[in-house]
């Protein structure tokens, strides 16, 4: 089959690999119909995550048609059009009991590296190195789904792909990240980073009945969708004190959470970015928190900063010292995207949202070292990139 495979730093290329194969009872193998870039894999794109190998199979926002099941997989049949959730739930270990699904305990089977480097590890993840299972991902034309009588969920003949793609990550991420806020009403919320995962945090948290949300970048086709399609107040963070800014949007108070959508490789001006660039680069540090800051310090007294975007390693410069003083509380991590599938879908079909609005390029498989590229560089105002095998 063909697959997007990766090769080294901003190096990946559509490659010829063996087809998937059954090695489990459960699992399934897919047939990909419809599958996505996402934000985060710009980090694996960079070199920013390690135990990356070449070769390896990208991808972990996808859906398609299930060609073969494992003898115990009793919920899906052959033809079923299906949306795999990008974290691995075995179903049955303490954490998948309390719905912490991808901090399951059991979906990794090289949990010995996570261990080392974090304590614990977390579930196995597709196409997300060799530290999160070396699972292969699902930018290809077929892909091997472990656990599937747990994750995949059918998708209604009515909904087409591009209403329920994002169903596998930046729905349920932007929706958790809005969710963790614990938003009550008449809140502002504010959101940094207008890519994806942000406009469906500024979506929640309407939705979940924010009365305002403050969307922040500096990429004016991002802060154009935020506006217009999302309803929200925007920041250029380049042409203002953005500190300044905020305390004057909210009267003095700060904005009551603080959503950083943008994770570690986040872009910052002045003394901290320049900072955060020069440790990066000379590896004293492995990621690049100034969006993560600027929530801290904007955050009001007793608020809640939530944290979807990624991060890899080692922070340095954090304000904990602001945190402490103004007792704020920090929710982040993996998106237990199990728990969300359901009531998500059943937004989607009551109309409440379509998440196809976030997308703005659409290539074949083939020209997906092309997309990556275009992604990479948000050229032509690129936010949200689907491939079609």
């Amino acid at each position: 089959m063909r697959a997007l495979c990766w090769r080294g730093r901003k190096d990946v290329a559509v490659e010829r690999v063996p087809d998937p194969q059954i090695l489990n009872p459960r699992d399934a193998i897919i047939r990909i119909t419809t599958t996505a870039i996402c934000g985060s894999d710009l980090h694996l794109y960079d070199g920013y995550i390690p135990t990356m190998q070449a070769g390896d199979i990208l991808g972990h926002e996808f859906m398609g048609e299930v060609v073969e099941t494992g003898r115990d997989v009793t919920n899906l049949k052959k033809g079923d059009r299906v949306v795999v959730p990008f974290t691995m739930a075995c179903g049955g270990c303490f954490f998948c009991k309390k719905q912490f699904y991808s901090l399951c305990d059991n979906s990794n089977p090289k949990a010995e590296i996570a261990e080392a480097v974090y304590g614990y590890s977390g579930s196995g993840l597709f196409g997300y190195s060799h530290m999160l299972g070396g699972f292969a991902g699902g930018q290809a034309e077929f892909v091997r789904v472990p656990f599937a009588d747990v994750g995949p969920i059918k998708v209604p003949d009515h909904l087409p792909d591009e209403q329920v793609l994002f169903l596998s990550d930046i729905f349920p991420t932007g929706y958790m990240a809005a969710e963790n806020c614990s938003i009550e009403p008449g809140d502002t919320v504010a959101v940094w980073g207008c890519g994806p995962v942000g406009l469906f945090a500024i979506k929640s948290a309407f939705l979940l009945g924010a009365q305002r949300v403050i969307g922040i970048d500096s990429v004016e086709g991002r802060l154009k969708k935020a506006r217009e399609l999302c309803g929200a107040e925007t920041v250029n963070f380049e042409h203002v004190d953005l500190l300044r800014t905020l305390d004057e949007m909210t009267a003095g108070r700060g904005p009551d959470s603080c959503i950083d959508a943008v994770g570690l490789e986040a872009h910052g001006n002045g003394i901290a970015g320049f900072y955060d660039r020069i440790k990066t680069a000379t590896y004293m540090a492995t990621d690049r928190p100034t969006a993560l800051r600027m929530a801290i310090m904007a955050c009001r007294k007793g608020g809640t900063v939530s944290i979807p975007g990624v991060y890899g390693g080692l922070l340095d410069k954090l304000p904990m010292g602001a945190a402490f003083a103004k007792g704020l509380t920090f929710k982040m991590g993996q998106t237990h995207v199990h728990k969300y599938l359901k009531p998500l879908m059943a937004r989607i079909e009551k109309g409440d949202i379509d998440p196809s609005f976030v997308i703005t390029h659409r290539y074949n498989l083939s020209h997906a070292a092309e997309a990556y590229k275009e992604f990479s560089t948000q050229q032509d105002e690129c936010v949200k990139v689907v491939l079609k095998p």
